[in-house]
């Protein structure tokens, strides 16, 4: 019997889910595209900030692993809590939760991944330095090669540690995400896109 995910050890889960790349598909768009849509079937639009596509899948030139990441930021005065209990029901498995953030999964199955794979991160609004990010590399060609160099250089060594792959790639983020900060100012601040 194949046991549950919440049964399985962090290093049992690496196993199952290694990380790996691939050159940039344009179904990724559809698939965010489509899940949004998911999403807006369920979540009240009045306590929505902003839905975005974040992570490598989101910039058309670089190799990412096959996960599209969402971005959901909701009023600072709405319940998380409840937010949390509408993913869950709605097929999203709650990956981690600290102070003013949680992030969930959808595709992970007890026999790998499935056809389509998420990362939804909820936070409260403004906590979106990863549309900097994002903005950055999508207008900066060198620099998203540069990533995507980065990447592919950690894939095999981190192939069944995703936490030692995020944070060789940290302090590549921290820097870029700040220069695009200084570059574009208050581009997300208080405004719904």
């Amino acid at each position: 019997m194949i046991p549950s995910l919440e049964e399985m050890s962090l290093e049992e889960l690496w196993q199952l889910f290694p990380i790996f790349l691939r050159e940039h598909q344009a179904e990724w768009k559809d698939w965010y595209d489509e899940e949004r849509l998911q999403l807006l079937s369920f979540l009240p639009a009045n306590q929505l900030v902003r839905i975005s596509h974040i992570g490598s899948t989101s910039v058309k030139t670089i190799w990412a692993k096959p996960i599209v990441d969402i971005l959901l930021e909701i009023p600072k005065e709405t319940d998380m809590a409840v937010r949390r209990d509408l993913l869950l029901q709605n097929g999203y498995l709650l990956m981690s939760e600290s102070q003013g953030r949680m992030s969930f999964n959808k595709g992970y199955t007890p026999s790998g991944f499935a056809e389509r794979v998420f990362h939804l991160h909820l936070r409260y609004e403004g906590d979106h330095d990863e549309l900097y990010f994002r903005d950055y590399l999508q207008e900066h060609p060198a620099v998203a090669k540069d990533y995507e160099r980065l990447k592919l250089s950690l894939w095999k060594q981190y192939e069944h540690n995703r936490d030692a792959y995020t944070e060789a790639k940290t302090e590549f983020i921290k820097n870029y995400t700040e220069k695009a900060k200084k570059l574009y100012g208050g581009r997300y601040e208080g405004e719904d896109r």
